[in-house]
């Protein structure tokens, strides 16, 4: 990018403006990928399972802003409004997981602190052979 076009940018952030077309297509946007598990929750571990998460397994992946975390969330599954096929039987979680990029959430998933809380969660499901979907935004 061309010192001029560079503080033309500049200047359009800084004033609020949108980005020029130019600037976009001169440094592409790459769109992030998003990661779902369905789990099978203990019922009888559920608050153990929720606790894990807000108070360990969140704020260690929340530690990543800036390393490409974007966002993390566990969802309860409330029930099935249409289609085919159901959940499988006892599949009461889904956990999503939105990085940056798919080579950034390999870092996270080797590291320490995600070797030390995720076997908070995993620990109260039911059946470890749950469905891990990788999804890219498009």
């Amino acid at each position: 990018m061309q010192r001029r076009s560079l503080l033309q940018l500049i200047a359009a952030i800084g004033a609020g403006s949108t980005v020029p077309a130019a600037a976009r297509a001169a440094a592409p946007m790459r769109k992030p990928i998003v990661l779902y598990c369905d789990l099978a929750v203990d019922p009888a571990r559920e608050q153990e399972m929720l606790d894990a998460f807000h108070q360990h397994f969140l704020p260690a992946a929340q530690s990543f802003r800036g390393r490409g975390f974007i966002d993390l969330k566990m969802l309860k599954l409330r029930s099935v409004i249409q289609g085919q096929p159901t959940p499988p039987a006892g599949v009461n979680y889904r956990f999503q997981l939105t990085y940056e990029s798919e080579e950034q959430r390999q870092v996270w998933i080797r590291s320490d602190v995600h070797q030390r809380n995720w076997p908070l969660i995993e620990r109260t499901v039911l059946n470890r052979d749950y469905l891990v979907l990788l999804t890219d935004a498009v």
